[in-house]
């Protein structure tokens, strides 16, 4: 057995090196959260309540039509969408990319039909996470989804 023994200076080093850890641990933590945040989700939580069954609703019109979408990026970072449905010709095609976290400005994207019945994005969407909003006038209705691209 070692001639060691646990003594009041020991303990107290203990005691200050645990909570050292853990106040670090909680700043490093506080720091990511603040850094990674960027705004809001709504500007009203109250307000997006009461809209929330008409969104619902129209949501459950638009899967009764029968609408499909699918989209891709090409090899230059084109946007492509491809839609199948009882109407599958698309009369326009509107998108906006915005970042998630906020911290690029919103890309409002331009579409140009080709023969293949496909839309293509006129100019690349920048490399990096985006949220792209599309809204796609059919069948005399518009038809609206989000993906997530990146």
């Amino acid at each position: 057995m070692s001639g060691f023994r646990l003594n009041g200076r020991h303990v107290a080093g203990i005691f200050v090196g645990f909570f050292a850890v853990v106040i670090a641990v909680n700043v490093l933590m506080a720091s990511y959260a603040i850094g990674g945040f960027g705004g809001t989700v709504v500007d009203n939580s109250y307000v997006a309540s009461q809209r929330f069954n008409e969104w619902l609703a129209m949501a459950r019109r638009q899967d009764a039509r029968g609408w499909r979408q699918e989209t891709r990026l090409d090899a230059g970072r084109h946007l492509v969408l491809t839609l199948e449905g009882p109407s599958a010709t698309p009369t326009s095609v509107a998108a906006t990319a915005e970042h998630p976290l906020g911290r690029a400005a919103d890309i409002p994207l331009r579409f140009e039909a080709r023969a293949d019945g496909q839309w293509r994005a006129a100019t690349p969407l920048p490399a990096g996470r985006w949220i792209i909003h599309w809204t796609v006038q059919a069948d005399g209705h518009a038809m609206r989804f989000v993906e997530r691209n990146g």
